[in-house]
């Protein structure tokens, strides 16, 4: 194993126990049922070995623990991309790759983030779930 790929397997090994913590591990039906019950829902589309997912999984933590309003009217879901990539799920939502954010509300997706690791850009796209919660 090169320095960079043990330095970004480390990373995520040490990022994502904090993430885990916020965010609801995916199983089939899930979001469905939280959609059905009217709940604003943030997927986070990754992998463990992932560095851009690490990078995702920090800023949404940080995010989540500057305003535990997110935590609170939002659901957020991680879906293990490895195992996920190719489900329903991801085909009806052309998910393209790892290290993918989706809000989702009713039959809508109202925002997406592809590969991005801008905090701003990402409390832009949890604004929008929160402001969907509450709407």
């Amino acid at each position: 194993m090169d320095r960079r790929t043990f330095l970004a397997t480390a990373t995520a090994a040490l990022t994502l126990p904090a993430l885990a913590n916020a965010t609801t591990n995916y199983t089939p039906g899930l979001v469905k049922k939280h959609l059905a019950a009217g709940d604003t829902v943030f997927l986070v589309f990754g992998t463990e070995w992932c560095s851009t997912c690490a990078a995702q999984d920090r800023a949404i933590n940080a995010l989540l623990q500057s305003n535990p309003d997110y935590e609170a009217k939002v659901a957020f879901i991680h879906v293990d991309y490895d195992q996920y990539g190719q489900s329903d799920l991801a085909r009806d939502l052309k998910i393209p790759r790892r290290s993918t954010l989706v809000v989702l509300k009713g039959d809508q997706e109202l925002g997406r983030i592809v590969a991005g690791t801008s905090k701003t850009q990402i409390k832009e796209l949890m604004d929008t779930a929160l402001s969907a919660s509450v709407a």
